[in-house]
């Protein structure tokens, strides 16, 4: 008798471990797990830092407001890279294997292409923050931009030049860069834009992220005639270049990608950005009237992480939305959210409206590009933007100007 009742007892506390463990499985799955490596601290975290807040803001109002995605909460884990591409890898690997997340997101165009092959490996997708075009070289799985690549924004910046330039002489333009992967990224498009188009590239500058200051860089592109600068660095570089510019008393305008402005910029460019800083931009504005304006305005009420609308705290929301896009649609379609589902649900999004953050999305299996859709902005000192063109596909719909 005895024996049998210390039988009974060891079928129930093995059932009962059997069903915690059951459970336990349960409600891991109610957690749907990101990881986003990001440059938080080195030569450009005043734009990393703002990503963050924007990915992380717009995640805690899905959880708080929302109540996440189909009854999951979001778990978001964010680390910094430092700017350093190996320290970058080394959270790829830890968040493929030992977390086991469901999506990354990585943020240099340098981390972003050296990481490729390990999230591939994985089978986890992951978004740039860098629009780096090599990243989108076969091939292509798990690997996803937000919007347009830098091809987009140098075929842009140089046909809006044209369209503005006066004279019958082509316009003679100068390229003030990075010498990495993401400075170099508009090299080659923006000659190749310009060897079709009639435009006169007339100086190369590269310069370190960690100069001091540019103003060798700037006499030569001076010296050389060019009467437009396109920056590729990240915008304390700018800063650096409009005092250089002012140093050689050369007054040109300046236009640089979607990457050229956060909040520190408007601080320390006081009294310099002045009326000649442009830029390509295809997210959202306050004067759109969007539906995704509105829940930035949410955002910065509700969080206060900024205090007004600004372009690197976008980015971070952007992301964050495309990711719970996918994450409904992997539930809609297949009823679970993993990262094969998210991976598969990308590649069905179709022209899909994301409430204007960014340019309606298309993601196929060979096309992970998400769109091509620009337009030029200019940058005022008290950090808000005017819209100069409607949104256009450059190289095959003609810039039309904003009056």
């Amino acid at each position: 008798m005895k024996k049998f009742a210390i039988l009974l007892l060891i079928i129930f506390f093995g059932a009962g471990t059997l069903v915690m463990g059951e459970l336990s499985c349960a409600q891991a799955k109610e957690v749907i797990k990101v990881g986003a490596i990001i440059n938080l601290t080195g030569p450009a975290s005043s734009w990393g830092k703002y990503h963050a807040k924007g990915h992380q803001d717009y995640f805690r109002y899905v959880n708080e407001v929302k109540g996440g995605v189909a009854g999951q909460k979001i778990d978001l884990t964010i680390v910094d890279s430092a700017y350093k591409v190996q320290e970058a890898i080394k959270y790829v690997k830890k968040f493929c294997t030992q977390n086991k997340m469901d999506m990354l997101a990585t943020w240099s165009a340098g981390s972003g292409i050296m990481s490729k092959p390990i999230f591939q490996k994985y089978k986890i997708p992951n978004i740039n923050y860098s629009t780096y075009q090599g990243i989108l070289k076969a091939p292509v799985s798990y690997a996803y931009l937000p919007f347009g690549s830098y091809i987009m924004d140098s075929y842009a910046i140089l046909e809006y030049i044209n369209a503005i330039h006066k004279g019958n002489a082509p316009p003679k333009v100068g390229l003030l860069t990075y010498n990495n992967a993401y400075g170099k990224s508009i090299h080659a498009p923006a000659k190749e834009y310009a060897a079709g188009h009639n435009i006169d590239i007339v100086d190369i500058e590269e310069f370190p992220p960690k100069a001091l200051d540019l103003n060798t860089e700037l006499m030569r592109l001076k010296q050389k005639g060019a009467e437009y600068i396109v920056v590729q660095n990240l915008p304390s570089a700018i800063i650096m270049a409009l005092q250089a510019a002012d140093r050689a008393s050369y007054d040109v305008p300046f236009f640089g990608t979607w990457t050229s402005t956060d909040p520190d910029f408007f601080k320390r460019g006081h009294g310099l950005i002045r009326d000649r800083m442009h830029m390509q931009f295809p997210g959202c504005l306050p004067g759109d009237g969007s539906k995704a304006m509105q829940i930035m305005g949410e955002l910065i009420e509700r969080y206060k992480s900024v205090d007004k609308f600004d372009a690197s705290y976008w980015e971070g929301v952007a992301i964050a939305m495309i990711m719970e896009k996918a994450f409904l649609r992997a539930h809609e379609k297949f009823g679970k959210i993993n990262s094969a589902t998210i991976d598969q649900a990308l590649e069905t999004f179709r022209n899909e409206d994301m409430g204007g953050i960014v340019p309606n999305i298309t993601y196929t299996p060979s096309d992970h590009s998400a769109s091509f859709k620009a337009r030029i902005v200019k940058v005022h000192e008290d950090a808000t933007y005017t819209p100069l063109t409607k949104f256009w596909t450059p190289g095959k719909e003609k810039v039309q100007l904003v009056k």
